[in-house]
């Protein structure tokens, strides 16, 4: 049965030099959130917060503290100093990133002020400061999904041209995190806020500490976790898995002609590394009910498998790496772009209290 929300668009290519799928309709999410409500009324019961996450976070934070205490006497250009933050420091602080992404939506505690504090100590490991900037862009791209100019998911025109062809998406997978990083300051620029300075504040108090306790090594082995984590790293193929469009028979419709193709913007992940990242393959489940802890993703996915069952999806996410590198129908260029109206299309389109458990009134820096 294929889901009512798979709306198709008119999908076509601006010109030479912009080749992204531009969509003429609002985003799914906010539409199927609507039908699986009205199909499952009691799926609402599954949101709010997990009170696991905030354990979960804490046993990484510790890991993470000990094997960079354990390394200090180790030489950084070294196999077990690498092999130790490729295997276990990039695996660590990729579970931290999302567990960021966790806490953003307000599902480690009630409070949302304790979210906001927690997600600072959850940052710690991650070697710089992140995690008060994160979460407006991320919300903004649940909010303004595909938005040109909003979403600083979506890689610019100029990354794309410059990056197509093999050893451009070979780079862009090997340097990933520092587009992600770097990508959203350029689109554009949030408010600084107190949150953001406590942030860079308690990471650089931390970072000062670790250096002048146990030596610079600490601090390398993190930092180089947080590169490695989106890197060529099995856990990092979740970035690319999660928007970008690997559908031949859409990607063989991109051209000057306007034609009606169902492209699907959001790709779930069904594999065992859920089991490290926090369900966040289960995408699609997420993007519907971003107030569904990590946790309850499973039961909301079996709950409303009608509506997800035919809905194309990945099961390896190192295949997902490979292929983007590899094939050359894919590329920086597949993903689905809208402009502004398109978040419009058929409503008023997200409200900032559906982005998130218990969140209350307007949050800095999303548009």
């Amino acid at each position: 049965m294929q889901p009512e929300t798979a709306i198709p668009f008119k999908a076509t290519a601006v010109s030479e030099h912009d080749k992204f799928f531009w969509a003429y309709t609002e985003e799914p999410h906010r539409s199927r959130r609507q039908a699986i409500i009205k199909a499952h009324p009691e799926v609402t019961k599954l949101c709010g917060p997990e009170p696991l996450t905030k354990y979960c976070v804490l046993g990484v934070v510790a890991l993470q503290l000990a094997c960079a205490i354990a390394l200090r006497h180790t030489a950084v250009l070294s196999l077990p100093f690498f092999l130790t933050a490729y295997i276990i420091g990039a695996t660590a602080n990729q579970n931290l990133f999302l567990a960021i992404h966790e806490i953003s939506h307000n599902l480690a505690f009630r409070s949302p002020t304790a979210n906001r504090l927690f997600a600072v100590i959850a940052n710690l490991p991650i070697g710089l400061p992140y995690s008060a900037a994160f979460r407006p862009y991320h919300l903004t791209h649940h909010k303004s999904l595909g938005v040109d100019g909003l979403d600083t998911d979506l890689p610019t025109a100029l990354e794309a041209l410059f990056l197509d062809s093999l050893l451009g998406k070979a780079f862009f997978c090997t340097f990933q995190i520092l587009f992600y990083a770097l990508r959203p300051m350029l689109v554009y620029q949030l408010p600084l806020t107190s949150l953001h300075l406590f942030n860079i504040a308690a990471q650089l108090l931390f970072d000062y500490l670790l250096v002048t306790t146990c030596g610079s090594k600490p601090l390398i082995y993190l930092i180089l976790s947080s590169f490695l984590a989106g890197s060529l790293h099995p856990c990092a193929g979740h970035f690319i898995a999660e928007h970008y469009v690997f559908n031949r028979e859409a990607l063989a419709s991109k051209g000057p002609a306007k034609t009606d193709v169902p492209v699907p913007e959001t790709f779930s992940y069904y594999g065992p590394l859920n089991l490290l990242t926090y369900n966040v393959g289960l995408h699609n489940e997420h993007h519907d009910f971003p107030a569904v802890p990590w946790t309850r993703l499973p039961a909301l996915h079996e709950l409303a498998k009608e509506f997800y069952a035919d809905l194309p999806c990945h099961t390896s996410w190192t295949w997902v790496i490979w292929q983007f590198v590899w094939d050359r129908e894919v590329g920086l260029w597949c993903r689905v772009k809208r402009k502004e109206g398109g978040r419009k299309v058929g409503g008023k389109g997200w409200k900032e209290e559906e982005l998130g458990a218990n969140e209350r009134g307007g949050i800095p820096g999303v548009k």
